[in-house]
């Protein structure tokens, strides 16, 4: 008899979730983690002593209430901060733009750049839940074909928003609704995509708009840091009989004639199991951990041509007090105004930090949403003290000049030299700082090609086409192997749907 129903290769917040859902219907689960402490992407790390930093994801905001419920995750000490505004946006002219929960108040802001802008919002708020609408309802189910997304829209006044929604561009769109060049830059974002003027941009872009969806209780900065996510998630499937095993590196896949069967541990240890399911990128899943001699031939290629060509920069720094944004504000201000900001002036300077990294030259003015969490949780570091994270946009996967290592030092003080035009005194502030490249996140988490979404969110790459065309699902074409990471459908981010629909597409064919 098989050692165990399922094995679980890696710890990841999808793996915890589909871990839990199996074990709650009454298989025996072993879920195996390679580092110390489960989380992969959503970890919370001491890269400090005294500072503990949100490592890689940072902000909750698609977390499924369905997972949050059904894994009794607040049982287990899973706890959101509001952020309000979110984001805050200062210029280097010395404006700012602060995007309150509060549709009014984000219009007073607005009216100081443009009335037409600001008159805009609700327009805008309007097309992107419109957008939504369309793709959530498919978020905790198998994934959809564009043709069944037609379908699902056919006879109404939707259908024809959606077919515009598959091919327009996120410039084109920004330019529709907003005259401001200052406030166009604060709107624009494109994600994998990359390249404002790319036709599909907005398309794409509408998975990460499908918050609108989520309960405001569940939006936010998770205290003690985004690895409070995966922790409550391993305690609640600790609850349900899941053995973890951290510190243990997975080898490979076993397989014989009927297909996936257990796996080898680095230490030559094998340990059998009816099924596998890999948390790991499809990628290191397919050409790593199985093999490319052992894949079907027909797999190989397509495996390898997956697109994993869009990465970002992940900057963290201990500071001894707040840095001054007290220009931004003509009277005295509460900390917490500036718990998330962005720092993109204008859609020229998004197209340039993009172009840049296609080019192989790491973003020289990236386009940044900074945090510093440290103003809301104050489990962090301590009194006094603070930290502050960059998501840094865009890197090119292989630099042009030299490699990561070699830039690494170079890319990190120009990017403190960017900040310093909107905080001026940041480096007296800073008692150390570190910056993960897209080779430091392929070490640390196992990320191919540090890709955070495990594959790139394109429209070759979306709904179905994930993880590639003619394979859109979970179960892959080995028997007894599924994947349940972010290279399924719906994608990346902290959602939790991938882990939910893989366990349920297992439980569905056992």
């Amino acid at each position: 008899m098989p050692d165990h129903d399922a094995i679980i290769i890696g710890g990841g917040h999808n793996a915890l979730v589909c871990a839990g859902y199996l074990a709650r219907s009454g298989l025996d689960v072993l879920l195996i983690e390679r580092r110390d402490f489960v989380g992969g992407a959503t970890a919370t790390e001491e890269l400090f002593p005294g500072f503990r930093v949100s490592s890689c994801s940072y902000i909750c905001h698609l977390l499924q209430a369905k997972v949050i419920d059904d894994l009794e995750m607040r049982k287990y000490g899973f706890e959101v901060l509001p952020l309000d505004p979110e984001p805050f946006q200062p210029y280097s002219d010395g404006r700012r733009l602060a995007r309150w929960h509060s549709l009014e108040r984000t219009q007073e802001e607005l009216a100081s750049f443009s009335l037409r802008d600001a008159a805009a919002l609700p327009e805008w708020h309007a097309f992107w839940r419109r957008a939504a609408s369309i793709v959530y309802p498919w978020f905790l189910r198998p994934p959809p074909t564009r043709e069944q997304l037609r379908a699902s829209v056919a006879g109404t006044e939707d259908a024809a928003f959606l077919d515009r929604l598959m091919t327009v561009s996120m410039g084109e769109l920004v330019r529709e609704f907003f005259e401001d060049e200052a406030v166009r830059g604060s709107f624009l974002q494109v994600q994998d995509v990359g390249d404002p003027e790319a036709s599909g941009g907005a398309f794409c872009y509408t998975h990460i708009r499908c918050d609108a969806f989520s309960r405001p209780e569940d939006v936010g900065i998770v205290r003690g840091g985004m690895g409070m996510i995966a922790n409550s998630l391993a305690d609640s499937a600790r609850e349900q009989g899941v053995q973890i095993r951290t510190g243990t590196i997975v080898e490979r896949i076993v397989m014989d004639s009927d297909g996936a069967c257990g796996v080898v541990l680095d230490d030559g240890t094998e340990i059998s199991s009816k099924l596998v399911v890999s948390g790991a990128d499809p990628k290191r899943t397919l050409l790593g951990l199985v093999g490319p001699d052992r894949l079907p031939a027909e797999l190989v290629a397509p495996a390898r041509e997956m697109r994993t060509r869009t990465s970002y920069l992940k900057f963290h720094a201990a500071l001894d007090r707040l840095p001054d944004f007290s220009r931004y504000f003509p009277d005295s201000y509460d900390p917490r105004y500036i718990a998330s900001m962005k720092i993109c002036p204008s859609m020229d300077y998004y197209a340039k930090a993009w172009h840049e990294a296609a080019t192989g030259r790491p973003a020289s003015e990236p386009v940044m949403e900074v945090q510093i969490p440290s103003v809301i949780d104050d489990t962090l570091t301590e009194p006094g003290q603070h930290v502050m994270s960059v998501w840094g946009l865009y890197a090119p996967v292989q630099p042009q000049d030299g490699d990561w290592d070699q830039l690494r030092e170079s890319v990190g003080e120009s990017l403190i030299d960017v900040l310093c035009r909107y905080a001026p005194d940041l480096r007296d502030c800073l008692v150390d700082w570190s910056l993960f490249t897209p080779a430091d996140l392929e070490r640390r988490v196992w990320l191919t090609d540090g890709n955070i979404r495990h594959l790139d969110i394109v429209p070759e790459q979306y709904l179905d086409l994930r993880p590639m065309r003619g394979w859109g699902g979970y179960a892959t074409p080995i028997e007894g192997l599924y994947l349940c990471g972010a290279g399924t459908h719906p994608g990346g981010e902290v959602t939790g749907a991938c882990g939910h629909n893989a366990a349920h597409a297992i439980l569905d064919a056992i």
